[in-house]
């Protein structure tokens, strides 16, 4: 009987990203991106819940990351892929980093962790979007 939790997003990468990077990837100086975009589509995956961010990666999707929402001091987000998906990189209070690529449907991500986060955090400001 562990906690309940209520998923609000759980998959891998935008599919975008990983076609995008496939059509660079017949050029030369494409194939690391497209090399970087089957390991993302195959081994990344991200679970928000309504009390954490879970990422799950690395070589054959061993390395986890777990961010409790009251740890979050700032969370920034870039679109890419025509605004279609985007990445996020959220800063925790000890000054480290979490970065999350091809996020889909990043906007509403955002929001519903932006949320999240000042509804837990006191020292956390919003970054201008």
């Amino acid at each position: 009987m562990g906690i309940r939790e209520e998923i609000y997003y759980e998959g891998g990468p935008h599919i975008g990203d990983l076609i995008l990077n496939l059509l660079v990837g017949l050029t030369v100086v494409g194939i690391p991106l497209a090399v970087g975009a089957i390991v993302r589509a195959l081994w990344l995956r991200f679970r928000i819940t309504d009390r954490r961010v879970t990422v799950t990666g690395g070589w054959m999707g061993r390395d986890r990351t777990d961010v409790i929402y009251a740890e979050i001091v700032k969370v920034v987000k870039v679109p890419r892929g025509v605004g279609l998906w985007g990445d996020m990189v959220i800063t925790l209070r000890n000054g480290s980093r979490l970065e999350m690529r091809a996020v889909p449907n990043f906007r509403a991500v955002y929001d519903y962790i932006d949320e999240r986060v000042a509804a837990k955090n006191s020292e956390y400001t919003t970054v201008a979007k």
